[in-house]
């Protein structure tokens, strides 16, 4: 049995790098949010896909725990990007006082990023 092979590679160019790019984002002022995840989306500028950036303030704790946090977010959008709607930039900010699962982020993300498209396109 064949299946379809995705590149599962994360490319530099689906990060949102710059301050604009993130205040573009929140201007949009379109967001969703679970007891995990809180998502801020934009329509973006890329029409090869979507695009994501992270947010995850000091009150989150240590620099380790913050890290641990910016890892997970990163894996659950790498696994993802292929499943979310396109064309979209994205700001992800984990909830304070979740401790989430990878499967936790990816089932908030996907979920929460297909809310937002259908919110967008109306």
């Amino acid at each position: 049995m064949t299946t379809p092979l995705h590149n599962h590679r994360l490319a530099a160019w689906r990060r949102l790098r710059h301050q604009r790019d993130f205040n573009r984002v929140y201007a949009a002022r379109c967001r969703a949010g679970d007891g995990q995840l809180l998502v801020y989306a934009a329509v973006g500028n890329e029409q090869r896909g979507t695009r994501f950036g992270l947010s995850v303030s000091r009150k989150h704790g240590n620099a380790v725990r913050r890290g641990r946090l910016k890892r997970l977010l990163r894996e659950a959008f790498r696994v993802q990007q292929h499943d979310l709607p396109s064309g979209l930039d994205l700001v992800l900010i984990p909830r304070q006082g979740a401790d989430p699962t990878l499967e936790d982020l990816k089932r908030s993300l996907l979920r929460l990023s297909n809310k937002l498209a259908v919110r967008m396109s109306e």
